[in-house]
């Protein structure tokens, strides 16, 4: 009788590869912010990466096919007066690039396809509405629009970008929010908190419908994230410092599905989740290696695959979404690396052929209208298919239409007859008044050049041959020639209606 010991799995030889040399991103200077944020973004249009900037916060946002050195004065994306904290694409337009700041605002850019020769300042909303800095920013997967923002206030705010309006509020988390991750459809999220909590939410509601207090034992940051099936895996630390995994199922937060010890450091692991290969990647500030699991319905539920390490440690890293993969390689998932000065990207392959079934990855469109989600409708992501590659498609310009108090008020109309005469321009009385003054000026001082010339003629007893006293000849040709300009400047004030 045979027996099978090997695990079953198309995924299970998954290997790691850097790019050369000559294909990374090189003399980008990445912010050293200390901020437990990925600090990098990418789609597959644009690559992201929050930098070093003097006067506020910016990012550096660069085409895929620009490898190689990055030019000093390359123009950056600047309009926050504090360091940017946290940068995130839209998931339904890949010209659209969320971010968040210290300085208690959220902004979201339209990025144009070609380079822009000047650094890009106006952002297209300014989203105000947290008291203190603003560290977590998610768009929402499946509904156009809508935006998560979660600041140091301990609130976390739903937005529709569409009207640059806050949709709901919400003031459950007693201290600072860690993280926050969508589910597949975005009808729930999850949040960690300093608190040691993890809370399910349902946004809608405004309400926590499920919490379990320490998932993991030790005191240091928590991450978690939403899986495709509806578990939660989450990262944090044991009592001894040591490096921990963990499953759990929302519906019952007694005991956790699988629960896995790594190693001792002292790196926050962030996790990186592909929905359609269920393959969770893990990286952690300051380590130099990449591990990722394979989820499975399987005891022991978390499998560990592979690890990628490399000899620099990484400052931050960038998830690829599964359309800007190279499926004619083999390449299931693409993560960039971020380096001390430079941007390395890395793609897993498989040793064969992944067959891409049709449809089998969430596109560019949204399911739903920020409407529909606000009434309680739920999608899951609309899925195009990958056999033939992706292609991205042209820019699409997000317009904001904002509500102007101004329309619903009538148009104030003054009545010149009740207006006080000191707000008026000034009046024909008043320029005609002005015109006679100047005559009288100009005719006083012809009178002081002649006389001034007969005089000094009487003097030298010859006209001719004596030299005039150029100074008053010029002072009095200056003063005619200002006066005449003032005449001439008001003739219809002065004219119109006499």
């Amino acid at each position: 009788m045979s027996r099978s010991i090997v695990r079953q799995s198309k995924f299970r030889h998954v290997f790691g590869q850097a790019v050369k040399a000559d294909q990374s991103f090189d003399d980008i200077r990445v912010s050293k912010v200390t901020w437990d944020s990925s600090f990098c973004a990418v789609n597959p249009k644009f690559l992201a990466v929050i930098v070093e900037s003097s006067g506020g916060g910016a990012f550096l946002v660069l085409p895929l096919s620009q490898v190689g050195r990055v030019d000093k004065n390359y123009p950056l994306v600047v309009g926050h007066s504090g360091p940017v904290l946290d940068i995130d694409w839209c998931p339904h337009n890949d010209n659209i690039l969320a971010s968040c700041s210290e300085d208690t605002t959220a902004m979201v850019w339209q990025i144009p396809d070609h380079t822009p020769s000047r650094p890009i300042s106006e952002p297209i909303v300014v989203l105000e509405g947290h008291s203190k800095r603003v560290g977590i920013i998610k768009w929402h997967p499946t509904a156009r629009n809508i935006l998560l923002t979660a600041g140091s206030d301990n609130l976390i705010i739903i937005w529709n970008v569409g009207t640059g309006e806050p949709l709901m509020t919400m003031d459950d988390h007693p201290d600072l929010i860690y993280n926050v991750s969508w589910n597949y459809n975005g009808s729930l999220f999850c949040t960690t908190c300093k608190d040691r909590r993890l809370r399910v939410c349902d946004a809608r509601k405004n309400e926590v419908v499920a919490e379990r207090l320490s998932p993991h034992e030790g005191i240091r940051p928590m991450r978690a994230i939403f899986t495709k099936e509806g578990n939660i895996f989450t990262t944090g630390f044991t009592r001894m410092s040591q490096r921990e995994l963990g499953l759990w199922d929302p519906t019952n937060f007694e005991e956790p599905i699988a629960l896995l010890e790594l190693d001792t450091s002292n790196g926050v692991l962030l996790p990186f989740y592909d929905p359609d290969t269920n393959i969770m990647y893990l990286s952690g500030k300051g380590d130099s290696s990449i591990r990722y699991f394979e989820i499975t319905e399987e005891p022991p539920y978390v499998h560990y695959i592979s690890t990628f390490s490399s000899k620099e440690p990484q400052r931050g890293m960038g998830f690829m979404p599964k359309r800007g993969v190279d499926v004619s390689k083999c390449e299931i998932a693409r993560l960039y690396k971020l380096h001390e000065r430079k941007c390395e990207p890395i793609m897993m392959t498989v040793p064969r052929k992944v067959i891409f079934e049709t449809k089998n990855t969430a596109g560019p469109e949204p399911a739903l209208e920020p409407e529909e989600w606000m009434d309680g409708r739920d999608a899951d992501p609309i899925l195009v298919s990958m056999r033939d590659g992706y292609i991205p498609p042209k820019s699409r310009e997000l317009k904001v239409a904002k509500k102007n108090v101004l329309d619903t008020r009538p148009a104030t109309r003054r009545s010149m007859s009740v207006v006080d005469g000191s707000s008026l321009p000034v009046s024909r009385i008043s320029c005609l008044s002005l015109v006679l003054k100047c005559l009288f000026h100009s005719f006083c001082s012809f009178i002081t050049f002649f006389s001034s010339i007969y005089q000094e003629a009487n003097r030298a007893g010859n006209f001719i041959q004596n030299r005039v006293h150029l100074k008053t000849i010029k002072q009095t040709k200056k003063i005619i020639i200002i006066n005449w300009n003032i005449i001439t400047t008001y003739p219809n004030n002065v004219f119109c209606g006499f």
